[in-house]
């Protein structure tokens, strides 16, 4: 037995024993190397968890070509995956995504606009919803939409940075797609006007 077996039982050992003496249902998790995650909550019950979401994609299977570059957003996984227009360079992050299926569009749109230090105003339906927002934010620590926007040809629909970087990873999001603003500053410099973008 290997001293990296050896020490996962000793680790599971002292879980399951300290545990057991303050009754808590979870014992132990190991990733078991094939891409998911072994919860043990009880000692006849193993759960699953598919850890393996966040991984390099191809662009073929979602775009005909890479004419300007492509964006692909997957909501489910919460990550955006870049491809530039002659297939060299390839960027994967973790993003921000709606808070419902409601606020969520999919589907084909590209890059309109692209602008650095965006001003907010809330749509229609986030005044609606919080009537207390203000109407206008300007470029700054307090914009929603950080320190970058990509403007998409849906309206009200942005890819942008956040100064809240608890949004990342999370449905936290009105809608748009939020980058930690390092990441879009980075995508921002790759992009361009008429970057196909594709939601799925």
């Amino acid at each position: 037995m290997t001293d990296n077996r050896v020490n996962k039982l000793n680790r599971r050992g002292f879980l399951a024993g300290t545990a057991a003496l303050l009754g808590s249902p979870v014992l132990a998790q190991d990733v078991d190397g094939a891409g998911s995650v072994e919860v043990e909550q009880d000692i006849s019950t193993v759960v699953r968890h598919n850890i393996s979401s966040f991984r390099a994609l191809d662009w073929r299977p979602y775009f005909s070509n890479l004419r300007n570059g492509a964006i692909l957003v997957d909501i489910d996984s919460r990550a955006l995956h870049f491809w530039s227009q002659d297939g060299e360079t390839y960027k994967l992050y973790p993003s921000s995504v709606p808070l419902t299926d409601e606020m969520t569009r999919r589907g084909r749109t590209s890059v309109v606009r692209k602008v650095e230090g965006p001003e907010w105003r809330p749509t229609p339906s986030m005044k609606k919803r919080n009537p207390e927002w203000p109407d206008y934010i300007p470029a700054g620590p307090e914009n929603p939409l950080g320190t970058h926007a990509l403007y998409l040809s849906w309206t009200y629909y942005r890819i942008h940075g956040t100064h809240d970087t608890r949004k990342i990873g999370r449905r936290s999001s009105n809608g748009c797609i939020g980058l930690y603003n390092e990441h879009i500053a980075e995508l921002f410099a790759l992009t361009k006007v008429g970057t196909q973008v594709l939601l799925i």
